[in-house]
């Protein structure tokens, strides 16, 4: 069944945000949640690498070859994470150094190359586009949310703005692994409360709901 452009967008935000639902870009969203603006900046420029591959993509799908098609998306996703990484490095240069090696490590980001293969060289151009916009904006929420409540209990600040510093004090295990855990673990628990679970249904799980299973050697292996 065909499904319309809001319905496409919609889906990265909530029903399939990639980090609350899919549990993908784990690493950049645990290591640069530290303070909310490195959310955004983190969240913005995979946006722009997942969108820009993925038009691109689905512009060329109909001459990539089948067999060497995972080459080519790793070509093009690191030709616009080195101009993202460009772009952010002439007029960003605090967010650069704040992302640090997460910034230019966009090109093997699993939600990036999972939009490349599930979904760009598969629809067209405009629904290629319209989807990878939406899961950014999921990621980039989900981002932000999580930095957010990291910043306001870690350090008593929101976007360098003082809140809670002078009314208790931070509690720097939340600047740590542990309270980055402690806050994803609580985030992806709300968004299955909010959903009722129905973010992705139980046969969504295993061989015969993966998308790629037709090219999958353990699935074949078990038909065999």
């Amino acid at each position: 069944m065909k499904r319309s452009k809001l319905s496409i967008f919609m889906a990265g935000i909530v029903r399939e945000n990639p980090v609350l639902v899919w549990v993908l870009g784990c690493c950049p969203a645990m290591a640069v949640s530290t303070m909310a603006v490195n959310g955004v900046g983190m969240g913005l420029a995979t946006t722009f690498v997942m969108t820009g591959s993925s038009i691109v993509i689905a512009i060329l799908k109909g001459i990539i070859p089948e067999k060497i098609r995972i080459p080519c998306f790793i070509v093009i996703i690191a030709a616009f994470t080195t101009i993202v990484q460009q772009i952010v490095k002439a007029f960003a240069p605090a967010i650069d150094q704040a992302l640090g090696i997460f910034l230019p490590l966009i090109v093997v980001n699993c939600i990036v190359f999972s939009r490349a293969e599930l979904f760009a060289y598969k629809n067209r151009v405009a629904d290629s586009a319209i989807d990878a916009i939406g899961m950014g904006a999921g990621f980039t929420l989900a981002l932000v949310v999580m930095s957010s409540i990291r910043e306001i209990l870690g350090s008593g600040t929101w976007f360098g703005i003082k809140l809670t510093a002078d009314l208790f004090d931070p509690m720097t295990l939340m600047m740590l692994a542990p309270g980055g855990f402690f806050v994803f673990g609580v985030m992806i628990a709300a968004m299955n409360y909010l959903t009722k679970g129905r973010g992705v249904k139980r046969k969504s799980f295993g061989c015969k709901g993966c998308p790629s299973a037709e090219g999958c050697g353990h699935m074949n292996r078990k038909e065999a």
